[in-house]
C-alpha cells in the first residue's frame, strides 16, 4: 500500500516537473506549441489529435479524452456564427462548453455551437447526457474541419530574442512561468456532404506541456 502510494506520488511529481527558464527549454516549448497547432489545423478531429498527443507523450495510463461539461453554461450564437452554420433565426442552435481532459490534464477548453436537427438522435443523446467528446460523438458522420481563426496567446521566446545574446543557464535555473492559455483555434465542422453543423472555439492550455517523456508508472 505504501509502495503503491509512493510510486503514484513520484509519478505526479515527474509529470508536473517545471520547465527551466533557459533558452533551450524555450525553443523546445516553441517547437511543441507549433507542432500541436499545425496538427490541429491539419486534422479533421481535435479529439483524435489530442488523444494522440496524450498517448505519444505518456500523459496518462489510459490516453482517453473526456469532455467535462460546464453545467448551466449558456451562450447564444451571434449572427456571424449563425451565418457560418447556415442557420436562420428560427433554427435551434445548441451550446455546449467543455473542458477536454486526458488523465489529470486539462488540455483545452471549448465553446461549441451545433445544430441538433442535422445530427442523428443517438448523437444528440450522447452530447446532452454523457462526457463523450464532440469529435467522438460525430465520428460516424465523417466530418471535416475548416479553420476560421488561429491566434497565439503566448510565445516562449520574447519579442526581439533573435537580437539578444543567448547563453544556456546553468543547472538550477528558475522554473519558467507559463500562462494558462497558450493558443486559440476556431473552426467550423462540416458533414461529408459539406453541410456545416458545428462551430467550435478552442483554447489550449499550458497543460499540453505537462509530460516527462517517460511512460506513467503503474502501481
Amino acid at each position: 500500500m505504501f509502495v503503491a502510494l509512493g510510486l503514484a506520488q513520484a509519478t505526479a511529481e515527474v509529470l508536473h516537473r517545471p520547465w527551466p527558464d533557459a533558452f533551450l527549454s524555450r525553443l523546445e516549448l516553441l517547437a511543441l506549441e507549433q507542432t500541436l497547432g499545425a496538427e490541429l489545423l491539419a486534422s479533421p478531429s481535435a479529439t483524435a489529435t489530442l488523444e494522440h498527443w496524450c498517448s505519444t507523450h505518456h500523459m496518462a495510463q489510459e490516453p482517453r479524452l473526456v469532455a467535462r461539461r460546464a453545467e448551466g453554461a449558456e451562450k447564444a450564437p451571434d449572427d456571424e456564427i449563425r451565418q457560418r452554420l447556415q442557420a436562420d433565426a428560427g433554427e435551434v442552435v445548441k451550446y455546449r462548453r467543455v473542458r477536454l481532459s486526458c488523465g489529470e490534464h486539462v488540455l483545452s477548453e471549448a465553446d461549441n455551437w451545433y445544430v441538433p436537427s442535422r445530427l442523428p438522435q443517438d448523437v444528440n443523446r450522447l452530447l446532452e447526457t454523457t462526457d463523450t467528446p464532440f469529435g467522438k460523438a460525430v465520428r460516424a458522420l465523417q466530418p471535416y474541419r475548416r479553420a476560421i481563426g488561429f491566434r497565439t496567446l503566448w510565445s516562449p521566446l520574447p519579442e526581439g530574442w533573435e537580437m539578444q545574446a543567448h547563453r544556456e543557464q546553468a543547472a538550477g535555473a528558475e522554473p519558467l512561468s507559463i500562462p494558462r492559455e497558450i493558443f486559440e483555434l476556431r473552426a467550423v465542422l462540416f458533414t461529408a456532404d459539406q453541410k456545416p453543423f458545428s462551430e467550435v472555439h478552442e483554447t489550449y492550455t499550458s497543460e499540453i506541456f505537462d509530460f516527462s517523456g517517460e511512460p506513467p508508472v503503474r502501481p
